[in-house]
């Protein structure tokens, strides 16, 4: 035993309860940290967020959404209102496709119209450069990946029976006639169109854009036969859905509701030349011209006022669209029983009234 003084025992005394207070801090401090620890770690255990995996439980991949083709806006013309795309046999035409999801492995096959009769093999789908099929008709777009079968019904492409299948007149027992560039002595400076859509009945209602269908083109002679054939060009078609438009817009409405007549859409060179004060060289022959009389103010009737508005209207459009311009003609003489717009898109202007 060491001999303190009493000064210096109670000093030593000090110390040691010093001493042990300090360590029953720590041990405190270690036992409240090992607590906070535990409890964070059971906090953590047991909260799970939403979106959060478990791992006492197997990991598996979430299902991705489903990927889908659509036709891209693109692929309805310039008013995004056509319906209906035309091509010869085996050409490349451009059908612009909007993919959601993975675009691999998908391959496309045309379908005919209301059947699930293939027109062509399937091939890859790679670009939106797609090949025609080879044989005439009206098809649908049909892409497959697996067991996931889509098909496209809008817009629908018509592959043409070529113009030279015609023979003389005829093509295929219709009557179509000659045009100017097949008999006159200038022939070379006449144009031909392309092919025919050939036409059976079932296909007379189907839309050539929101507004006119099949039916509308169809030349208005005796032949009562099927299958009939008709000349469209779509830039016309295009034309009429865009001065539709500008008439809704200038009556402030949203939507595009107007009564529509197509008075004559194509002509045979041969019914063309038994109609009063038609050109020999009219552009109905080649399909890129229509007659139409549209109710502009929506009173139920068609009268010269409602003409007067849509000569305004295709002013318009040719004036922003160029690349349509072409002939017009206001028939609004009390001879015809209800007035009318002669449009076309030729190519280049023309005004006259009738």
């Amino acid at each position: 035993m060491v001999n303190r003084s009493p000064e210096a025992q109670q000093q030593h005394e000090h110390r040691q309860r010093a001493r042990a207070a300090k360590r029953r801090g720590m041990v405190n401090r270690r036992v409240v940290l090992g607590l906070t620890f535990a409890a964070a770690m059971a906090g953590l255990w047991w909260y799970e967020p939403a979106d959060a995996m478990r791992y006492d439980r197997p990991l598996t991949e979430s299902a991705p959404s489903e990927p889908s083709v659509v036709s891209a806006r693109e692929a309805f013309g310039t008013s995004g209102h056509l319906r209906m795309q035309f091509v010869r046999a085996g050409e490349a035409l451009t059908f612009p496709l909007e993919v959601r999801g993975s675009g691999l492995g998908y391959t496309y096959q045309w379908m005919r119209v209301g059947t699930d009769e293939s027109g062509d093999v399937a091939r890859p789908l790679t670009e939106t450069q797609l090949l025609a099929p080879l044989t005439a008709g009206i098809y649908e777009l049909q892409l497959t990946r697996g067991a996931e079968v889509q098909r496209l019904a809008e817009p629908k492409v018509a592959v043409l029976v070529p113009f030279e299948r015609k023979l003389g007149g005829l093509l295929n027992g219709y009557r179509i006639g000659q045009y100017p560039a097949e008999w006159s002595s200038g022939r070379d400076r006449f144009q031909r169109p392309p092919g025919f859509v050939e036409v059976h009945e079932a296909d007379a209602d189907l839309k050539l854009s929101t507004h006119l269908r099949v039916s509308d083109f169809l030349t208005h002679d005796s032949q009562k036969q099927w299958p009939r054939y008709v000349a469209v060009d779509p830039r016309v078609i295009d034309k009429i859905e865009l001065v539709l438009q500008e008439l809704a817009r200038r009556r402030g409405d949203d939507k595009i509701v107007f009564d529509v007549r197509v008075h004559s859409g194509f002509r045979t060179p041969l019914h063309n030349a038994g109609v009063e004060g038609s050109a020999r060289d009219s552009r109905h022959m080649y399909g890129d011209a229509a007659d139409v009389a549209i109710d502009a103010d929506g009173d139920g009737r068609f009268t010269i006022f409602d003409a007067y508005q849509v000569e305004r209207a295709v002013e318009w459009i040719e004036g922003t669209t160029p690349f349509l311009a072409g002939g017009m003609g206001v028939y609004s003489s009390p001879r015809w029983p209800t007035p009318y717009v002669h449009i076309d898109a030729r190519g280049e202007r023309k005004r006259w009234r009738g």
